[in-house]
């Protein structure tokens, strides 16, 4: 059915609903379609997965273990095995656990999927040039949010359960740890790393919107520093390399953002 436009070629307020009715509708198609493939492959997603950081053995953790013994630094990291046991108390919580993680997975697989489909709903508000940058800007976010995704799972996630395993408040207490408790920290961390590399991405629309200057992010980078700063030394051993092997890639983007958004920042803009 075609789209009612009124005098100045503009699609009405309904008709900006419509279209956005069919971005949820098949963005959840796309998501539905990953659960689907996730939970075909659960057995595989979860023992090669996202039970692989509970493992000694687990690649993270070998890498820091030789970092440890190559330079003399903390040995937190050359471990045998994770002293915890995880365990479900619901009767269908193994069940239910299987299928929101699926759901998850979609929505990792689906993402660029995803975002093609708020690319085609945004992109009549734009100018020519701009809709002309659609692959750049699909491959780009998505890139991103990969590496957020990977970096959250190789290192952040790795070294929280390694940190919070091994720390205790007396050797009488044993870590038996939920299923949801456990899961709960591994979809927080992989999607909350990915998002976080979004960065660049929401420093441009930001800019874009002249809500954030370059002055402004470069005034605040000492806070956000120490914000980062922070971040890492808790949840890394007390160690340089380790904290510096979280701090700089954060660093970086945010470096980047001040980049991007002193590039946006000069770029004309029109009386509208």
């Amino acid at each position: 059915m075609a789209k009612e436009k009124n005098n100045t070629g503009e699609m009405s307020f309904l008709d900006h609903l419509e279209e956005l009715r069919w971005l949820l509708v098949r963005s959840s198609a796309g998501i539905l379609i990953g659960a689907v493939i996730a939970f075909t492959f659960s057995r595989e997603i979860f023992d090669d997965v996202i039970f692989a950081p509970l493992k000694g053995d687990f690649v993270t953790y070998r890498i820091f273990c030789d970092a440890a013994n190559k330079y003399d630094l903390d040995k937190s990291f050359c471990v045998t095995e994770i002293p915890v046991t995880i365990i479900s108390r619901n009767m269908d919580g193994q069940f239910t656990t299987d299928i929101w993680t699926a759901i998850v997975a979609g929505i990792i697989i689906a993402f660029p999927y995803i975002l093609y489909q708020i690319w085609k709903f945004i992109s009549p508000a734009l100018y020519e040039k701009e809709r002309k940058g659609a692959v750049s800007f699909i491959t780009g976010t998505s890139l991103l949010f990969f590496l957020g995704v990977v970096f959250g799972y190789y290192l952040i996630m790795p070294l929280s359960i390694n940190f919070l395993a091994n720390y205790k408040i007396s050797d009488i207490v044993v870590n038996n740890v939920d299923l949801d408790s456990y899961l709960s920290l591994v979809k927080t961390t992989v999607l909350s790393c990915g998002l976080a590399f979004e960065l660049p991405v929401i420093i441009y629309f930001l800019a874009k919107m002249g809500l954030v200057t370059a002055a402004f992010l470069r005034k605040y980078r000492r806070y956000a520093l120490v914000i980062i700063l922070i971040v890492a030394a808790v949840v890394t051993p007390p160690d340089v390399v380790s904290q510096m092997t979280v701090t700089i890639p954060l660093i970086i983007l945010y470096e980047a953002s001040i980049l991007i958004a002193a590039r946006t920042n000069k770029t004309p803009k029109t009386a509208e």
